[in-house]
């Protein structure tokens, strides 16, 4: 399209402003929504990203402040142009939580891609089942994500905060709600103050419903980050008021989703079940260690 290269460039551009800004203590956190496009490589845009930001942003950050990086995804499909840009690297440790590649784009960050030579060991993935919801989502993306930051010890953590894990979101089949989008970066905030004295980089990526999920979920990653908390209660007011007659769709009225909101998904256990041996699996190496070091 007409200004791609201009336009992308901004978007990598402003992922390093917010870079600059953390690493130089003007600020403990900064958010750069236009950012988080995870897909892309050195040589060639890919899955509707141009330049991959996150990867320029990590590579600056090796390059002029030598700091170990901890990369975490959590957008539904994988972080592969991340992923593979690192992949060698043992100061920089990535995360991807998504619906498995065997249903979805890109098809890879399978539980067994562990990185190479160096980097091998810093490198995890858990390719979750499709439908999966809520409570089996946050049971095995908070006890890797605790167990990833505690095993690595990283200085500075960059988020990619994809809002595509939603069940209204038309690309994915997973079944999350906005439970999941308030524990997300909730739980970074955490473990970015227990271990890297708050240095955090948040950015954006995908999501489809732009107008009943997307503002919500990336709204509350802004609340947490700038007060330590999240949006509850109804919507604004004024900001329905403003975009009602745009949405072709309904939009919700509050910031949760209703109970009732996605039919019952009948294979719940065997996928809590298969999601419980995946992430196993993916700690593998970091309970291996565990055992030996208490040898």
């Amino acid at each position: 399209f007409k200004g791609m290269h201009e336009a992308s460039s901004l978007l990598v551009g402003s992922t390093l402003s917010a870079i600059e800004a953390v690493m130089e203590n003007q600020v403990k956190h900064a958010l750069n929504l236009g950012g988080g496009l995870h897909h892309g490589f050195e040589r060639k845009a890919s899955g509707f990203c141009i330049y991959n930001d996150g990867a320029v942003g990590i590579k600056y950050l090796r390059k002029k402040y030598d700091c170990k990086v901890l990369y975490v995804d959590t957008d539904a499909h994988h972080g592969d142009g991340v992923q593979w840009a690192f992949y060698d690297d043992p100061n920089v440790c990535t995360f991807s939580i998504h619906e498995t590649g065997r249903y979805l784009f890109p098809g890879t960050g399978n539980v067994n891609e562990r990185g190479l030579k160096e980097g091998y060991g810093y490198s995890f993935n858990l390719p979750i089942d499709a439908f999966t919801e809520d409570e089996s989502f946050l049971q095995v993306y908070e006890t890797a994500m605790k167990e990833i930051v505690h095993y690595f010890k990283p200085d500075v953590i960059v988020t990619q905060n994809g809002a595509d894990a939603h069940f209204l979101d038309p690309l994915t089949h997973l079944c999350s709600t906005m439970k999941i989008y308030e524990r997300i970066p909730a739980l970074a905030h955490e473990l970015a103050h227990q271990y890297c004295d708050g240095k955090w980089i948040a950015l954006g990526g995908g999501g489809y419903d732009i107008w009943r999920v997307v503002p919500r979920a990336w709204a509350q990653v802004w609340k947490v980050m700038s007060e330590g908390t999240h949006f509850q209660g109804p919507l604004p007011k004024d900001w329905l008021k403003k975009w009602e007659k745009e949405s072709p769709v309904l939009l919700p009225e509050n910031w949760h989703d209703p109970e009732d909101a996605y039919n019952p998904i009948p294979r719940r256990q065997e996928i809590t079940e298969k999601n419980e041996k995946l992430l196993k699996k993916s700690l593998q190496l970091i309970t291996n260690q565990k055992k030996y070091n208490s040898l």
